[in-house]
């Protein structure tokens, strides 16, 4: 006879029977997709639009318009190549860039040392449990947060909780829902069933608003959400219209 497993006592303990509902295979968020990842990487070479060593459009649009501070801390989320870090470093800003891929995180630091960026840390790991020396004035993800099952929502806004500053700014990119988009559109519910992910989750615009803009600890306030541009080849920026973009900021404490 079986021993009766009854060992669930923490949030944690639950997020972490959430994981296990996937297959492995379909992990993309804990140091276990480290391996996936490295294969995603290997090919240089590969037609991956976002393997170009430019910058977000709206990441540009942010600074170029003044919404973003001069300067600051930034944690860069799931920086692959290092494309995004290493334009905040050129304007002069202290990033940490955080990545679950090996690969990844050695191309990043081949780009840094060619460009003579001395102002990123790179971090390989899981931003969920490495050590980040927070608060940082910015939190950027670049394409993060959409291959994050359903559960682990919770552990990203705990992550946003600890590590941005009052008065600190939040901006993602995420797969757009509907016409021209990415990612799955499934309920959240059958993720679950299916154990997959399907290479992602789209969102809507509503969606993201709910859970970044809603009544939760970190006090985000919206004040962009939009398509991505899209970007001819010769452009010195990225944008590919299936994406949202947002910027949020962070209520500071009274």
């Amino acid at each position: 006879m079986s021993q009766t497993d009854r060992t669930i006592r923490t949030v944690d303990d639950v997020l972490t029977l959430l994981d296990g509902l996937f297959s492995p295979g379909a992990d993309r968020w804990t140091e276990g997709g480290a391996e996936w990842w490295d294969g995603f990487y290997a090919d240089r070479d590969k037609p991956v639009p976002f393997f170009v060593a430019k910058p977000d459009e709206n990441l540009v649009s942010y600074v170029e318009q003044g919404l973003l501070p001069a300067g600051g801390r930034v944690l860069d989320l799931g920086c692959g190549p290092g494309r995004n870090a290493l334009h905040l470093a050129s304007l002069g800003f202290d990033v940490t860039a955080v990545d679950l891929s090996p690969t990844a995180i050695a191309w990043a630091g081949e780009r840094a040392a060619e460009a003579g960026a001395e102002n990123i840390r790179f971090v390989c790991g899981d931003a969920f449990t490495a050590a980040l020396d927070g608060p940082y004035d910015l939190v950027y993800d670049s394409g993060c947060f959409h291959h994050l099952p359903p559960h682990r929502r919770v552990s990203y806004l705990a992550l946003l909780d600890r590590a941005l500053a009052p008065g600190g700014h939040f901006a993602l990119t995420a797969f757009a829902a509907g016409e021209g988009g990415m990612g799955s559109e499934l309920p959240d519910a059958d993720f679950y069933r299916e154990g997959g992910l399907h290479g992602g989750l789209a969102y809507t615009d509503a969606s993201l608003r709910t859970i970044f803009g809603g009544p939760t600890e970190t006090g985000l306030t919206e004040i962009e959400l939009r398509r991505m541009r899209d970007e001819p080849a010769d452009s010195p920026v990225f944008g590919e219209p299936f994406l949202w973009t947002a910027l949020f900021r962070r209520r500071p404490r009274r």
